[in-house]
């Protein structure tokens, strides 16, 4: 274990790439190592279906001259010098692009916190079928429950090492564990499904695999017997907290600076303006200790801290990388992300802050309306802010559940939807993007 978490060898391979980079002919160069090591067990009806084990460090090697860049990748034991001359080789004859760039040297991290990411517990794949078939079995014994479409569990741990020609070497590693189990109740064309998962970075914060498997038994159950309902408008629609976590990630992919120099988000030009309900607050921190998306410092060194990207309904921030920040005539706030050899913005620790009243008291305020479990299909425009999705879930009257609901359609624009946000006080943080149960009033609902 000591050996696959110590980075030192690689940040010194990551060194030399530079220098033999810079000897070749590039003004400015960086080198990352983006590391992985994974194990996982699958198993349905009580056997084993399969195990999976893999490690790798992926090197990519990024090098600058004047305004032309080109970025080469290789996996360990390839030839550094040849590696270095055949990037610099290829920038020689790239077109040029104004933005791309390194970190400016004064946004570099020279120091960063222990977020204490890693955790080294050793988990054998009999720990893990283990856990998979405990999951499973749970589930299996709630009355109702059919069959198993199988569970899993998983280990593993990742992270970066970079090096850039200007000064800056650092890395980090994260652990990551998680179980999951999906079922299946009823029968033939009555069947139904659903799951339930847990994945954290210690694995004694794990839920119990049992109480998964339960979880996802009773969820499953309550699905039985669906019924379509009438299409409406100024239907109040109650989100769950699981696509309560997507409709966040609209909200992240249209304040993200990378759509926005595109000109692909339908909130480019309302920096400064109200685009939530007044009161409500996006946040995003990249420093929480032990957060599921912490990071130290980003995929250019630069560490981020805690921004609050719309506050009190109005927008602060788009997420920066340094090449996104040029276009925009901004400066990164630490939210670069590699993605093999190039540099886009992201989010971290991204959260919708709670409101003030329990979902239980939410949903008895909304008197008739549908409560959203599951949502289907990818009909969000984010040009427009069109939105369209399939939808399964539960009917409310009179402030309770009352039947289950599929094969119907909620539909609106992202943009009045956020003006039509009521918070609940259930949020989860445990989640890279976390968000409570809310309600969003005067949708569209198209059903039989």
């Amino acid at each position: 274990m000591s050996s696959e978490i110590d980075s030192s060898t690689l940040l010194s391979r990551a060194t030399q790439l530079i220098d033999l980079a810079r000897k070749a002919g590039a003004d400015a160069a960086d080198a990352v190592v983006v590391r992985s090591r994974s194990q996982s067990v699958s198993v349905r009806l009580g056997k084993v279906e399969g195990t999976e084990s893999s490690e790798s460090d992926d090197f990519s090697l990024r090098v600058f001259i004047g305004k032309r860049v080109a970025s080469v990748s290789a996996n360990p034991g390839f030839d550094l010098q040849a590696l270095a001359e055949r990037a610099v080789a290829m920038a020689k004859v790239s077109p040029e692009d104004p933005f791309a760039c390194l970190a400016d040297e004064a946004n570099l991290s020279n120091s960063y916190p222990d977020l204490q990411l890693l955790d080294t517990t050793e988990v054998s794949s009999e720990m893990l079928r283990e856990a998979a078939l405990a999951a499973e079995a749970a589930a299996l014994a709630v009355d109702g429950v059919t069959n198993s479409s199988g569970a899993g569990a998983s280990a593993g741990m990742g992270g970066l090492v970079l090096a850039t020609s200007h000064g800056f070497a650092g890395s980090y590693m994260a652990s990551r564990f998680g179980h999951s189990v999906s079922v299946i109740a009823g029968e033939g064309t009555g069947m139904e499904r659903d799951y339930d998962y847990d994945s954290r970075l210690y694995y004694a914060d794990l839920d119990d695999p049992s109480e998964i498997g339960r979880r996802a038994g009773e969820r499953v159950v309550k699905r039985i017997n669906p019924r379509q309902v009438p299409t409406g408008k100024g239907v109040t629609v109650v989100f769950d907290p699981r696509v309560a976590r997507g409709f966040v990630g609209h909200i992240a992919g249209a304040i993200n600076g990378a759509a926005v120099a595109r000109k692909t988000s339908f909130l480019r030009d309302k920096m400064g303006q109200q685009v939530l309900k007044a009161g409500l607050s996006i946040t995003d921190d990249p420093l929480i200790v032990r957060g599921p998306s912490s990071r130290p410092f980003d995929g250019e060194g630069v560490s981020g801290e805690r921004l609050v990207m719309i506050e009190d309904g109005v927008l602060k921030h788009w997420f920066l990388s340094t090449s996104t920040g040029r276009e925009l005539g901004l400066e990164t706030n630490g939210r670069g992300v590699r993605g093999g050899s190039a540099v886009t913005p992201s989010s971290t620790n991204l959260a919708l802050e709670p409101g003030d009243i329990s979902p239980e008291e939410l949903i008895r305020s909304v008197g008739n309306g549908f409560y959203v479990t599951e949502l289907i299909g990818h009909g969000v425009n984010m040009i427009t802010g069109e939105y369209s999705r399939g939808a399964t879930g539960f009917w409310i009257e009179n402030g309770e559940f009352t039947f289950p609901v599929s094969e119907v359609t909620i539909a609106s624009n992202l943009k009045d939807m956020f003006m039509r946000l009521t918070l609940a006080n259930d949020i989860d943080r445990k989640f890279g993007i976390a968000a409570p149960t809310f309600a969003i009033e005067g949708m569209t609902l198209a059903g039989r």
